[in-house]
């Protein structure tokens, strides 16, 4: 077993917990914003259509084929299209709301600070993300979690995103670790796992639904409290 010096975290879908937060503040929007009545009867097909069209753009995003605006302009425009409801202007009100409201939702990934407290104890500990600056700040203080860790690195911040290498030298460099002292955890077989790769840094590959894939990974894990057990 390696001795590591420096662990880094990507958050969305690993420690802070994506799907329940969004899907808590979309039902929430969903009633305030009257969308029975606009056409759109069904709730359940609001949220699963939410779910399928904002994992298409992230991931377009990811790969370097959007813009992360079109995701703010075009996201909500896109599920009422879906859902046979063209209003443009209303798919920009609730954008904006969401953005406000899904932020400030306090769900964690199972385990999520049971393990935190464990690994504070022994390593620096790195947020690495390529979400929006101001809404990964307000998920890590909402949920409870900014004080577990030393630095917090953005792809605005680093002025690359996952999974360019640059983002990880970037986090390497202002935490003075060389990229054998460190490993990267994240549930991303792309931005997370290949990012890391490509900057010769270990990996945890967190798989909770033991997703089938051929990547090279060092570690694979279904929970989170599974670290304990080698770091």
């Amino acid at each position: 077993m390696k001795s590591y010096k420096c662990i880094l975290f990507d958050l969305d879908h690993t420690l802070w917990d994506y799907e329940t937060n969004s899907r808590e503040a979309l039902s929430e929007l969903y009633a305030e914003f009257k969308l029975n009545e606009k056409g759109i009867e069904n709730e359940l097909a609001f949220l699963d259509t939410f779910y399928v069209v904002n994992n298409e753009l992230w991931d377009l995003y990811d790969r370097g084929q959007l813009h992360r605006d079109v995701i703010r302009l075009e996201r909500f425009h896109k599920i009422f299209l879906s859902l046979g409801l063209d209003d443009y202007e209303l798919s920009l009100r609730l954008s904006a709301e969401y953005l406000e409201h899904s932020p400030k939702k306090k769900n964690l990934i199972a385990g999520c600070k049971e393990t935190l407290d464990y690994l504070k104890a022994k390593y620096p500990l790195v947020i690495v993300t390529n979400g929006f600056d101001e809404i990964q700040s307000t998920k890590l203080s909402s949920s409870g979690i900014a004080h577990y860790f030393t630095d917090v690195i953005t792809s605005a911040r680093a002025g690359h995103k996952k999974p360019a290498r640059e983002i990880f030298d970037f986090a390497l460099h202002e935490n003075k670790v060389a990229s054998h002292q460190a490993i990267m955890i994240g549930d991303n077989l792309l931005t997370d796992i290949a990012g890391a790769r490509n900057a010769s840094v270990d990996t945890v590959f967190f798989n909770p639904a033991k997703v089938k894939h051929e990547s090279q990974v060092d570690y694979e894990i279904q929970s989170l409290t599974e670290l304990m057990n080698f770091l």
